[in-house]
């Protein structure tokens, strides 16, 4: 498929804040051979971007493609290994270009934190994707690489040990600075506005397993407990975990995704797998710390379910294409642990760390080693096609990437 092919990767979207970003690391980490082309609406702004990247990108490509256009991304899709795509809301601009790669046998990798859109890929495109033998690869950022390569690494250190499957599994924010990206806002503006018009739409985005492939399978199904898994919403004191709880914003989306790749590798991680997402805090003032969070989030939520008080933090919020600036993108950083108990009792957990700001600066080597993965190493990725997850598209290759450009995402036994 590489050889005739004009590029091993293309990266649609290049000219908005996370594109650019994104650009700029594949110009200094992608091995000088590479063949890249820039995409997006603009010809113009395109080349912008390529003179910015200096002489590293001068023989790069430049692609022009709407997202609304079928023959132009369905021609996109047939001119790379791999295509990364930064273009959302992708329930807005998304699906023809994952639609394109699916039937082009071209793999693809974007950020989407968008439970629904990932559900009508899945329901649409698998069986296309697994017959061209194509990897379509959603959510290769903050949301959800290190929850899902977290518990990934949690599952290999305890299959190599020779313990039983994962029970109960947290995975809990410990610190993280950054800002919020626009891109992110308008996803999560684009599925409440949804959720809001249509009860059926809310009812599956609030179900545990709204990704799972059988769902009849599942463990909720399997050991009759319905009610185990409901995101957190309040404040708890977990006394095994030493910590106080507050919810994480993103767990709706990151946990779905975890449980897909449970499904999708056969429930390899143990049908009493059960999994959350938190924020954790810890020392005297943790409790004060977790109502804070817990307030806030509630407060934003209900701000953004109707439309007067969501015009109103459409003031305050920062628009797609928009971002912080270089020292703070460079001043971020998050640190989690994830932490398991196996079915024997055994207890282990996983430390997943980067620098940089979350959704931005970790978030392009995110992207980009997922792209440089799917274009460059197949033939050390899972064996398997159709729409996936990090996990089980690109599975440890990814992990050893991203350990290589300095994140840390090693397990242990406790």
């Amino acid at each position: 498929m590489a050889a005739a092919r004009p590029f091993d990767i293309v990266l649609y979207g290049a000219t908005g804040f996370v594109g650019r970003l994104t650009a700029d690391y594949l110009a200094r980490k992608a091995p000088v051979d590479t063949r890249i082309a820039l995409a997006g609406r603009s010809e113009p702004k395109l080349e912008r971007v390529r003179a910015e990247l200096g002489p590293r990108a001068d023989a790069w490509g430049v692609i022009t493609a709407d997202a609304a256009d079928a023959d132009a991304v369905g021609a996109l899709a047939a001119q790379g290994t791999a295509i990364a795509t930064t273009v959302g809301p992708y329930s807005s601009y998304g699906f023809p270009l994952a639609a394109a790669c699916a039937d082009a046998g071209t793999h693809y990798a974007d950020l989407t934190g968008e439970v629904l859109f990932m559900r009508r890929t899945a329901d649409e495109l698998h069986a296309r994707a697994a017959a061209s033998g194509a990897r379509i690869v959603h959510a290769c950022g903050f949301d959800s690489i290190p929850s899902d390569l977290g518990v990934l690494v949690l599952h290999d250190q305890v299959t190599r040990d020779g313990a039983d499957g994962l029970t109960d599994t947290t995975f809990a924010v410990t610190a993280v600075r950054g800002g919020v990206s626009g891109g992110t806002v308008a996803s999560m503006r684009t599925q409440i506005a949804e959720m809001a018009e249509n009860p059926a739409v809310a009812g599956v985005v609030n179900d545990a397993y709204a990704l799972s492939p059988a769902r009849d399978k599942e463990p909720d199904v399997v050991n009759n407990d319905w009610a185990s898994e409901r995101d957190l919403r309040g404040v708890v004191r977990d006394a095994d975990l030493d910590m106080w709880l507050a919810p994480f914003v993103m767990a709706a989306t990151n946990t779905r995704v975890v449980r897909r790749s449970n499904a999708l590798l056969d429930w390899a991680y143990g049908h009493r797998f059960r999994y959350r997402e938190v924020m954790g805090f810890r020392g005297p003032t943790a409790p004060l710390a977790a109502a804070a969070v817990a307030g806030g989030l509630a407060a934003f939520a209900g701000a953004m379910a109707f439309p007067a008080t969501r015009s109103l933090l459409d003031r305050v919020l920062p628009e797609p294409g928009e971002g912080p600036s270089e020292r703070t993108r460079e001043n971020g950083m998050f640190r989690i642990e994830v932490s398991t108990r196996t079915s024997s009792g055994a207890r282990y957990v996983a430390d997943v760390a980067a620098q940089g700001d979350p959704g931005y600066a970790a978030t392009a080597v995110m992207l980009g080693e997922s792209v440089l993965a799917l274009a460059l190493d197949t033939d050390k990725l899972p064996p398997r096609a159709g729409v996936l997850t990090p996990a089980t598209g690109i599975g440890m290759r990814l992990v050893e990437r991203l350990r290589a450009q300095g994140f840390t995402l090693d397990a242990r036994r406790r």
